[in-house]
C-alpha cells in the first residue's frame, strides 16, 4: 500500500505530464485538490502524544487566563529567556540547543488581562513531519490564540523555514478564513454562486468540491478565491491564528535595520530591551479592551474589569459573565467616550470599547 507521500509524488508526477489549458483545468484543480486532502490526512494522523505519569500527555496545557501566545522559534533563539522576562515561569536556559524538551507555562499580567505564554521546544526543518517532537510541538502552537514568530538577528532567514512548517500543519498566519460558504444538501447536484468575478471557473470549483466529497450543495463565493484558499474553504482542520514576528539579540547586530525587511519586533532578551513594546503589539494584536463592570448603586471608580475583545458586543459581556446572568439582565448602561452621555441606556448590541463601563440591570 502507497504511503501518503508516495500517493502525492504519484498525482505530481501526472500534473507535471499534463498541459495547461482551459480543458484541462478541471482535472488539475481535482488533482491538486487530492493532494492538499492527503496532506490533510496527513495532519490528522499526526502521533498520538505521549501519555504522561497522570495522565495527560507530555505536550498538554491546560488554556488558562484571557488568551494564550505560544513562543514558535528554532533551537537557542531566547525563547526560554523571554519567557522568563514576560512571566513567572522558570523556563531553564542553557547556550546549547533543545534546552526546552517540554512545554513550560508562564502568565503574564498587562493592565488587567492575563495571558498565558507558553514555550515550547525549538521549530526545526521536518518538524510537520514528526521531526524534534514537531508534530507535537505544532499542536500545541495550533490551540494558540497567538504566535509569536521568533528568531535571533544572525538567522533571520529561518522565518521562511518555521512558516513553511506552520503552513504544512494547517496553521494560517494572519489570515482571515476564506469568505466561502459552503452548504451541503443530499440531492440537486452543486450550484456555483458568486457576485465577484472568479479567477477559477465553476466547473473547475466543482470537481474541486467532488474531491472534498461534495456532490450536492451550493458553494457562495464572497471573494476572488485562488485554489488555496479555496483547500483551505473545504477543509477542516485550518486554523487562523494572529502572529508577531520577533527578532532577537539586535544587541549582536548593531546595523540589523539595514538587513531586516519586513514588520517584526527587535528585541534583545539578554538586555531586556524592546520588551515593553512587544508587550504592547501583543495586546493590540489580541484585540483586547478592558470593560469595567458597575453593580446597581455602586460608584463608578469601583467597577470590576473584564478583558473582551474589539467587536463583540455587551451582549457578549453579560454571557461571558454566565449564561443566568445574561438571561436576567434587560437593561445596559453606559459610561465612557463612546457614550452619548453618562448612564445612556443602549441595546445589548452596543460593541464594546477601552474602558468603557457598563451597568447591566
Amino acid at each position: 500500500m502507497q504511503t501518503i507521500d508516495e500517493q502525492i509524488e504519484q498525482i505530481e508526477e501526472t500534473l507535471r505530464k499534463t498541459p495547461h489549458h482551459k480543458a484541462t483545468n478541471g482535472f488539475i484543480g481535482a488533482m491538486r485538490a487530492k493532494i492538499a486532502r492527503l496532506k490533510d490526512e496527513e495532519i490528522e494522523r499526526s502521533t498520538p502524544l505521549r501519555q504522561g505519569s497522570a495522565g495527560r500527555t507530555a505536550f498538554s496545557v491546560r488554556k488558562q487566563g484571557d488568551a494564550t501566545v505560544v513562543l514558535v522559534g528554532p533551537p537557542s533563539a531566547g525563547k526560554s529567556t523571554l519567557i522568563n522576562l514576560l512571566t513567572n515561569a522558570e523556563s531553564k536556559v542553557a547556550p546549547y540547543a533543545f534546552t526546552t524538551v517540554t512545554v513550560v507555562p508562564g502568565m503574564l499580567k498587562h493592565k488587567e488581562a492575563y495571558i498565558q505564554i507558553l514555550d515550547i521546544p525549538g521549530l526545526i526543518t521536518g518538524a510537520k513531519e514528526g521531526k524534534g517532537r514537531g508534530k507535537e510541538v505544532l499542536s500545541v502552537a495550533r490551540g494558540a490564540d497567538l504566535l509569536i514568530v521568533m528568531t535571533d538577528v544572525k538567522r533571520v532567514p529561518l522565518f521562511a523555514n518555521m512558516v513553511k512548517e506552520l503552513l504544512g500543519s494547517g496553521i494560517r498566519i494572519n489570515e482571515d478564513p476564506p469568505k466561502v460558504l459552503i452548504e451541503k444538501k443530499v440531492s440537486g447536484g452543486l450550484d456555483i454562486f458568486s457576485n465577484i468575478k472568479q479567477r477559477i471557473d465553476k466547473e473547475t470549483i466543482k470537481e474541486i468540491a467532488r474531491e472534498y466529497g461534495i456532490k450536492n450543495g451550493t458553494v457562495t463565493l464572497q471573494e476572488n478565491a485562488t485554489m488555496e484558499r479555496l483547500f483551505d474553504a473545504f477543509s477542516g482542520n485550518r486554523v487562523y491564528i494572529p502572529t508577531i514576528w520577533v527578532v532577537n539579540k539586535v544587541d549582536e547586530e548593531p546595523n540589523y535595520k539595514d538587513q531586516i525587511d519586513g514588520e517584526y519586533v527587535a528585541i534583545s532578551a539578554d538586555k531586556a530591551e524592546g520588551i515593553d513594546e512587544l508587550i504592547n503589539e501583543i495586546w493590540k494584536t489580541l484585540k483586547f479592551v478592558t470593560v469595567y463592570l458597575v453593580k446597581p448603586n455602586e460608584d463608578l471608580e469601583n467597577g470590576d474589569p473584564i478583558i473582551m475583545k474589539t467587536g463583540q458586543s455587551l451582549k457578549d459581556v453579560a454571557e461571558k459573565i454566565g449564561p443566568d446572568f445574561a438571561a436576567s439582565k434587560k437593561i445596559a448602561k453606559i459610561w465612557g467616550e463612546t457614550a452619548k452621555f453618562p448612564g445612556q441606556e443602549v441595546s445589548f448590541d452596543t460593541k464594546v470599547a477601552d474602558n468603557l463601563k457598563v451597568r447591566f440591570i
